[in-house]
């Protein structure tokens, strides 16, 4: 089976070979006289994300670059940005061998510490041990206080339950590849344009994705070949 890891917009170059994924749960058990020991059902708490990333300082022919070779000072570069940054976006997307898409994780999320380990027993590359932690928007409540027309010293007052929108929701329109469907027909039934600037227009909305599985499957030379499962990027 094929991973690809992306941090935000980094995709590291080997695939952890494990992932934790551990999802809390908040419920909380209490004895009641007439019932005994019950356990009060709540909304799952903030799942923990742990895995262990090997960052080569060469190139292998087995690691995957989005464009061209990076090298670990880049990547641990990077890494310290997000752990120092706002929360972003944790995607592990999910291939069998026969190349059929499996399923995706997504989650929003923030590092909540890591650390490198370097061996010289292994080709002098190094190891990032990151531990993630999801993370969910929220906001505060905000109360708007007026005095009253008669008056009273009594305030009156609204509550604002207003939150803002999750970033975990897809920006534009998108589009879920099914066999048979090429660029071009996507393009015309579902933005009503086929013609080349415009499935070009969507190619470089989805080129990371595009080209990894054109890389991967070995269709570079037709560089807006799909695959079904493929979810897609159209606006």
């Amino acid at each position: 089976m094929a991973y690809y890891f992306y941090l935000d917009k980094i995709l590291l170059p080997i695939a952890p070979a494990k992932l934790e994924l551990k999802i809390n749960n908040k419920n909380k058990t209490v004895d009641l006289i007439n019932y005994g020991e019950v356990n009060i059902s709540k909304k799952a708490g903030l799942s923990d994300i742990n895995f262990d990333a090997r960052i080569p300082h060469n190139k292998y022919p087995f690691a995957t670059y989005k464009e061209e070779f990076k090298n670990a000072k880049y990547f641990l570069d990077e890494i310290e940005k997000l752990k120092n940054g706002k929360p972003f976006q944790f995607i592990v997307s999910r291939t069998s061998p026969r190349g059929t898409i499996l399923f995706h994780t997504n989650i929003k999320a923030t590092i909540e510490e890591y650390s490198v380990i370097e061996d010289a027993e292994d080709a002098s590359d190094i190891t990032v041990s990151i531990k993630l932690k999801q993370h969910r928007d929220y906001a505060t409540k905000k109360i708007v206080v007026s005095k009253n027309d008669n008056n009273s010293q009594k305030p009156s007052g609204s509550v604002d339950n207003k939150r803002p929108e999750s970033n975990n929701k897809p920006k534009g329109k998108t589009y879920k590849v099914k066999r048979g469907d090429s660029l071009w027909s996507i393009c015309k039934t579902q933005l009503g344009d086929g013609s080349k600037s415009k499935y070009e227009k969507v190619y470089q909305l989805n080129k990371e994705l595009m080209d990894s599985y054109n890389k991967k499957y070995g269709t570079t030379k037709y560089k807006y070949t799909i695959y079904p499962g493929q979810v897609l990027q159209l606006e």
